[in-house]
């Protein structure tokens, strides 16, 4: 495949900054590990390795503050990236998904993998792309997705647990799952009073918690969930809420063929929190169940309307936290 030139290879020329008379706006690139961030600059092409750690985070900004910076952009790297993004908030900051950078690279023709490498697609990819910077989250609300995050965790583990309690038949197994499923519960509720404390203590956090649970169907722990795993609810348009959430259909359609259109990609943890609650609405929340029955009126499958229903709520979620007003 044809090489990216300032991007692969000792034989690329690159310009750096020194060269320049007038530093031109950069879209820097950042590969993140558990010890070192390797940057690139596009289009200059000049490239540094930084260590993940505070005095890391320092150099790096230091080195950015040679040029304007349009994007920084790197890929979601768990625990690895939450410091490095902490450090940088002040920066426009935009996380890529890794699967799409990967494929970026392939269309690009490269096909190498290394972090310089990463790196470097990274900046070519939000040069090209220009995706939206968001605001990075505040300490509160990481540590706030970090419990609910934990949270699902127990759910799953509850839920695998109890399919597998059905077919146990010793006695000492159907103890430990007993005490196992006991145990589970006690983390939940911990966690559960732990998130809300977390959202008592700001008074921003409390607001929004106000106006989502107001809505007939979602309660304080699903609030809390839409807080922490969707935190640009409010700061949308209702599509865009819906396509984030991944809830908004995508057409399929070639030529004269056109397929059903199907919800794809999104946020899964934010649709988890919403499937029990569009349960709930779709029964006891008057404008909920006069769009679900509309559907299943029409001939849609039980499913389709539910997941209609998810996108209601989320729609909703956004206008009215944009309205800073409360369900009526």
């Amino acid at each position: 495949p044809e090489r990216i030139p300032g991007l692969l290879g000792p034989d690329d020329k690159q310009r750096t900054p020194e060269k320049m008379s007038t530093p031109l706006p950069q879209t820097i690139g950042i590969d993140i590990s558990k010890q070192h961030l390797d940057a690139h600059a596009h289009p200059c092409g000049h490239a540094r390795q930084f260590a993940n750690t505070a005095a890391g985070f320092a150099a790096l900004l230091k080195w950015t503050g040679q040029w304007p910076v349009e994007r920084i952009a790197y890929e979601a790297t768990g625990v690895y990236h939450r410091a490095f993004e902490q450090a940088l908030a002040s920066l426009p900051l935009v996380r890529i998904n890794p699967l799409r950078a990967r494929r970026f690279a392939q269309a690009s023709g490269t096909l190498a993998k290394t972090d310089r490498i990463d790196a470097g697609i990274l900046a070519r990819m939000a040069t090209a792309l220009q995706p939206d910077v968001r605001p990075v989250k505040g300490p509160e609300l990481a540590q706030l997705a970090e419990l609910m995050n934990a949270r699902d965790g127990l759910v799953r583990d509850r839920t695998a647990l109890k399919n597998r309690e059905k077919n146990l038949a010793l006695p000492l197994l159907k103890r430990q799952a007993k005490a196992r499923l006991e145990q589970i519960a006690r983390h939940i509720e911990a966690i559960d009073k732990q998130a809300q404390a977390l959202i008592n203590a700001d008074a921003a956090l409390a607001r929004k918690r106000e106006i989502i649970s107001s809505i007939k169907g979602l309660g304080p722990i699903t609030a809390a969930q839409l807080i922490a795993t969707m935190p640009e609810l409010g700061a949308l348009e209702n599509k865009q809420a819906a396509s984030l959430a991944g809830l908004a259909p995508i057409t399929r359609q070639s030529g004269q063929w056109s397929g059903k259109a199907h919800i794809h990609a999104g946020r899964a943890n934010v649709r988890q929190s919403l499937y029990m609650p569009a349960l709930v609405a779709a029964r006891f929340n008057p404008d909920i169940k006069a769009k679900y029955n509309q559907l299943i009126s029409i001939g849609k499958p039980a499913k389709v309307a539910i997941t209609a229903v998810m996108r209601k709520l989320i729609v909703t979620a956004n206008a009215l936290l944009k309205a800073d007003r409360l369900w009526k």
